[in-house]
């Protein structure tokens, strides 16, 4: 079972928004919070990314993927210190298959290509919370090459657009987003003891989470999901919340009421069916937890989100 391709769809609410950014120095460019998480790629060039809190500025160099987990707002500049300006409305294009900005002076080209994931950060997925605020993979040699390919075809689309290019490059940025956290994954130390990258390789909870995601509506308890992680209930229990940071009770509630929610949003199926899917014998018990969970009645929600 693929968690990360599914804790990620679960929060997804479109389709990602990107621009292609060209500056030469001296050049900045500030860029405001987004609903969501923003990535940037160095196609040419180098630059830094500056936090706007005590976080020390960042070195970009070409082929440098940055991650920013929650849309937090910052600066790319040729240097910490030029000043930043905000983008505007007539620097961006319609004629391309992403936005547009060009802005400095007459010195050294950096080419970035920037953007947002649109995801929901009302209800995120513990997966996507438990990640470092700011992600920076930087380019080397043979590592990632999945990455550094994905990388290297943006940049030749982006500095060759040709017929197609209008659905290649859409399509090539929704990958760099399980390619970034696949990478981070990857980046982890064997002997990590906490958080995701520890608990998709545990033996015991990575089967325990497979088995919540193929089937949350099997009648799961503590004792069942030891068993098949081969731990007595109470070490399973800890080591479970120890990794995931919540109780494995939670954490398939969590799950069953995301599942509900994306049924409700993407298909017409009756709410029996929607209760029998993720795990509750009644329509009656899945609406009394649904409502829990989400402050709606489930025919509520699913109205509301379909009209948004």
């Amino acid at each position: 079972m693929d968690i990360l391709t599914e804790a990620l769809a679960s929060m997804r609410t479109g389709s990602p928004a990107s621009v292609r950014t060209d500056g030469r120095a001296p050049w900045g460019l500030r860029l405001p919070p987004v609903a969501g998480a923003g990535f940037h790629v160095v196609l040419h060039g180098t630059c830094w990314l500056v936090p706007l809190d005590d976080t020390p500025p960042i070195p970009l160099g070409p082929g440098d993927v940055v991650f920013v987990r929650d849309g937090r707002g910052h600066v790319l500049a040729d240097h910490p210190s030029t000043p930043a300006e905000e983008p505007r409305p007539e620097q961006f294009s319609d004629s391309m298959p992403i936005g547009s900005v060009s802005l400095g002076g007459d010195g050294p080209r950096t080419s970035l290509l920037c953007g947002n994931y649109h995801l929901d950060q009302g209800r995120p997925h513990p997966l996507v919370t438990r990640l470092p605020e700011i992600i920076h993979l930087p380019t080397r040699h043979g590592h990632h090459p999945e990455l550094s390919a994905a990388v290297q075809l943006l940049g030749a689309e982006l500095d060759n657009p040709r017929i197609g290019s209008e659905g290649i490059v859409p399509s090539l940025i929704d990958s760099l987003l399980l390619y970034i956290l696949r990478a981070w994954l990857d980046d982890q130390p064997t002997d990590t003891t906490q958080g995701w990258a520890a608990a998709l390789r545990d033996a015991a909870v990575a089967p325990a989470l497979a088995a919540i995601h193929q089937t949350p509506a099997t009648q799961w308890t503590v004792e069942s999901l030891a068993t098949r992680s081969g731990l007595s209930r109470a070490a399973f229990a800890r080591r479970f919340t120890a990794l995931i940071g919540e109780p494995p009770m939670a954490y398939l509630t969590r799950w069953r009421m995301t599942r509900a929610a994306q049924l409700l949003q993407q298909s017409d199926a009756p709410l029996t069916t929607v209760a029998a899917q993720t795990g509750y014998g009644s329509e009656f018990a899945f609406a009394k937890a649904f409502k829990r969970e989400f402050g709606l009645a489930p025919g509520m929600y699913r109205r509301q989100t379909r009209a948004a």
